[in-house]
């Protein structure tokens, strides 16, 4: 069949776990020899290098011009409307948020919800009952014929707020890439200087990490024997050096790195641990990458934590300073805990392939453009 992916995510990010997955999907089905049209004039998504040029409708660019962002994201929904139309799929999936449609009424089109952080208020007031309504996202999961979420939490979360038909709404989760796996045993060589626990990602408010911090300095196993190391989201800010200073921790025990996925990936392997905070996510991929390269998992015990993870990690309270604290203890003090992880880790990740994602899209845009044709 004809699947039509429209611009949005690929003008809006240059990376990004949004594009990335839409990449990921496009990929596995033109595997499967579905017909696959990326529909972008002109993106500046890097994602897209790895996709079959036959596939993309579009140029890449390196980057629009200073303060043009959104028309150029404009103008890009304009044509690419115009060539979705032009090329007749059986089904449009719009990739991001918008008020207008990017195929015709009589084409069917479908939607991802990734979560509801913006209308559960987690990261600031939640929007009025008048501003919900008016938003892009409210209009566009109105509009489309069906929704796919990331995580049951999530549409649940999705009907709620929405007040949107629970038939009208599935749940597909998403694939894990294990980015450069790396074998544990072959990091002996480069270990760091101390065991270290690994948190990986953007570090402000629901993400938690302050109170991370705040665990492993009230534990005096934690604070003696182990450093920290926060992966990717940037340089700690003012906020974040205070507090480790704050919290006397040892010069250099509080680290931030970055770089590339090989970079990760030893991040991961040589890790003693990986934990994860965050006070709500949408399906949460970092634990699944951990699991990948063979780290424990401690985690938040909320939103969708418990239902991607499975019983495969130690859970805390990730409001309580003493419950994240012991539940790293009984990991990282524990060789048989951890190795138990390992193992149930192992298994769990298994569960999450692009092929399965993409097999599960399939199915709800055969149904949608069966149903289409029936009308």
């Amino acid at each position: 069949m004809r699947i039509a992916f429209d611009h949005q995510a690929f003008c809006l990010q240059k990376t990004g776990g949004i594009s990335r997955y839409f990449v990921r999907v496009a990929q596995e089905l033109a595997y499967a020899q579905q017909q696959v049209g990326v529909f972008a004039p002109l993106y500046r998504n890097q994602y897209l290098n790895d996709l079959d040029k036959s596939y993309i409708h579009g140029r890449g660019i390196q980057n629009y011009p200073p303060h043009c962002a959104d028309a150029m994201v404009s103008l890009n929904g304009f044509v690419a409307r115009s060539l979705i139309i032009k090329w007749q799929p059986d089904v449009v999936h719009e990739t991001y948020f918008s008020k207008r449609a990017s195929g015709t009424q009589i084409c069917p089109s479908i939607l991802t919800v990734f979560d509801m952080i913006p209308e559960l208020g987690i990261q600031s007031p939640p929007p009025s009952e008048y501003e919900l309504k008016q938003s892009a996202k409210y209009a566009a999961a109105l509009r489309a014929d069906h929704v796919i979420c990331i995580s049951e939490c999530t549409r649940q979360d999705l009907i709620e707020q929405f007040n949107i038909s629970p038939e009208k709404v599935s749940t597909i989760h998403l694939g894990c890439d294990a980015v450069v796996n790396v074998k544990r045993e072959a990091l002996t060589h480069q270990s760091a200087p101390r065991p270290y626990l690994l948190y990986v990602g953007l570090r402000g408010g629901y993400k938690n990490f302050e109170r991370l911090l705040q665990a492993v300095a009230c534990s005096k196993s934690l604070r003696d024997d182990f450093d920290v190391v926060a992966f990717g989201g940037g340089s700690f800010n003012t906020a974040e050096l205070a507090l480790i200073q704050r919290l006397n921790f040892a010069p250099n025990q509080i680290r931030q790195n970055s770089g590339s996925d090989q970079s990760l990936s030893e991040a991961y392997s040589a890790a003693t641990a990986f934990v994860y905070p965050s006070i709500y996510e949408g399906f949460g991929l970092p634990p699944l990458e951990a699991m990948a390269h063979s780290c424990p998992v401690v985690s938040s015990n909320t939103s969708s934590m418990p239902e991607v993870i499975g019983d495969a990690a130690e859970y805390f309270d990730p409001l309580s300073l003493d419950d994240i604290a012991s539940a790293i203890e009984r990991v990282v003090l524990s060789n048989a805990l951890t190795q138990s992880l390992i193992e149930r880790g192992r298994l769990r990740v298994q569960r999450y392939t692009w092929k399965a994602c993409a097999e599960q899209h399939l199915q709800r845009y055969e149904f949608l453009a069966q149903r289409a044709t029936s009308i």
